[in-house]
């Protein structure tokens, strides 16, 4: 399905979906669950996953089902569900094809500001959504920005914390109206921010307890958008298990943060 620029005007809205493309079967459980939270919520909900986890910590990481299969499921995804879907990029040449087969394209917070990569991204027919970088300042996106915009006005923002020490990342809520001068819709990543960049050796940690604390405070601090990863049973992930929801927690915490996002908008 096509996304307007108005869509993300109707209230709070919700990026989500497992991690990595485990299974075409985890896609269509999550998806069905969302599904279900779009129509008890009446919000925007858009789901997403990845085809290709390319920063995986060790070599031996589980990486997902690569860019030509991804694309089939999440066509199957789209078509099944009427959900508009998402999903992470890593080269111009993958933004070039995904472009055309989801709604939304991502860019890494790790490639943010690699500017043949986000100019390419920005040359698809797609909205783009740009991950800040964890050593970027939330002013440092205007120069971002700039570079996206002179391609496409398709843009959207998300704060997924900044690195604070080793393993550990700070989400600083003045990001949120800093990103919102830009008056493209900014979104809050409540799991990535909650992630520990290598914190297992060979893997990522991260604590989810802390997601809805969070989220909460990026809403009242005015995000438009939350991005959750989510699974059924986050134990058993092949990636980013620790800072992921729990697929049942989900809606609940949903609705309270639409409750804030209501609060918010009236003042």
């Amino acid at each position: 399905m096509s996304i307007r620029r108005e869509d993300f005007d109707k209230g709070l809205f919700l990026i989500s979906g497992p991690c990595v493309m485990e299974s075409l079967e985890l896609l269509h459980t999550v998806a069905k669950k969302l599904v279900e939270i779009r129509d008890n919520t009446g919000a925007l909900v858009i789901f997403k996953s990845s085809y290709d986890k390319a920063n995986r910590t060790s070599l031996d990481g589980f990486r997902g089902p690569g860019l030509e299969l991804g694309m089939e499921w999440m066509k199957e995804i789209s078509t099944t569900y009427d959900l508009p879907t998402l999903t992470d990029v890593h080269t111009a040449e993958e933004a070039k094809v995904a472009g055309e087969k989801v709604d939304i394209i991502q860019i890494p917070a790790f490639l943010s500001r690699q500017t043949d990569f986000v100019l390419a991204c920005c040359e698809t027919s797609a909205w783009v959504n740009i991950k800040k970088g964890q050593f970027l300042a939330p002013w440092d996106m205007s120069k971002v920005i700039q570079k996206a915009e002179s391609k496409t006005k398709k843009l959207l923002l998300t704060e997924r914390g900044v690195s604070f020490g080793y393993n550990m990342l700070v989400s600083d809520m003045r990001s949120i109206p800093e990103l919102k001068k830009s008056n493209y819709p900014v979104i809050y990543d409540g799991t990535h921010s909650v992630q520990m960049p290598g914190g297992q050796g060979s893997c990522s940690g991260g604590d989810r307890r802390h997601v809805p604390t969070l989220s909460q405070a990026a809403v009242a601090a005015g995000a438009d958008g939350l991005f959750w990863e989510t699974h059924p049973n986050p134990e058993e992930a092949k990636s980013d298990g620790p800072n992921m929801l729990y697929l049942t927690d989900v809606e609940a915490l949903f609705k309270r943060c639409q409750k804030i996002h209501q609060v918010v908008n009236e003042s």
